[in-house]
């Protein structure tokens, strides 16, 4: 049998050519041994691809490539890399993070052990503290937390940010919250949330989750969301919200 991996980090990409920072992955795979990074290209543009090949190339045995030829946004990006660890690797956990990392993968791993027999999920939240280092831009942080008091109050519980880039979830679980696709391509966390709450219920989500503030998570560039998209995920929200209390009362 392969031997168990500790943790598979996905991290989905589109046109991050100059984006993805090769030393500092390259840096992180020499220090981990047990930990894959699956990269997949959600139909780039520019030469992410080639990037990412030039990675697998140099780390054969950490790094997995996936390549998809239609963009189909970030929430099918994570899906599929997901459904490719379950299928085809051995591994206690699974993450999932951004391509710019913002949260680094030092972190990632960092979080990753909190989770335990008890624990399934952890993420990392962008909780500004006099002990750690939170750059995010100050518009971005307002929208932010107008967005996550909307989403707590749609969940029934308090989350501080559900929209960080950082979650990692245990490899049982991961193979039930990930099997249904997704109806938002941006606000897919929300529904993950609401799928782990259909299995657990809401009185034992403090139990078996961890909000984890992070050290440092620097804003490192424009957002891939567009702006215009703040309006229409109200809409997503509220589709969320109704399709989810229909399945929950099922």
């Amino acid at each position: 049998m392969t031997q168990q991996l500790e943790l598979s980090i996905v991290i989905p990409c589109y046109n991050e050519a100059k984006r993805l920072d090769v030393a500092q992955i390259s840096q992180f795979l020499k220090n981990q041994q047990n930990v894959l990074l699956c990269f997949v290209d959600d139909g780039s543009k520019d030469n992410t691809l080639e990037v990412l090949h030039n990675l697998k190339n140099n780390f054969p045995t950490s790094v997995e490539v996936i390549s998809t030829i239609k963009n189909g946004g970030k929430a099918a990006a994570v899906r599929t890399g997901v459904l490719y660890c379950n299928q085809q690797l051995n591994q206690k956990h699974v993450a999932y993070l951004d391509a710019d990392l913002a949260t680094s993968l030092e972190e990632c791993y960092e979080i990753s052990q909190q989770i335990n027999t008890t624990v399934v999920f952890a993420f990392g939240s962008r909780i500004s503290k006099i002990d750690n280092q939170i750059d995010r831009k100050l518009y971005r942080f307002y929208v932010g937390r107008i967005i996550a008091t909307a989403i707590s109050q749609q969940l029934g519980i308090t989350v501080y940010d559900t929209q960080c880039g950082c979650k990692i979830i245990d490899n049982e679980l991961s193979k039930k919250i990930f099997k249904e696709s997704f109806i938002s391509k941006w606000l897919f966390d929300v529904e993950l949330f609401h799928r782990i709450i259909a299995i657990y219920g809401k009185d034992k989500m403090h139990q078996i989750c961890r909000e984890i503030p992070l050290k440092k998570w620097i804003d490192i560039g424009e957002s891939k969301v567009q702006f215009t998209y703040f309006f229409k995920l109200w809409l997503d929200l509220f589709t969320i919200g109704k399709t989810y209390k229909t399945k929950h009362n099922k």
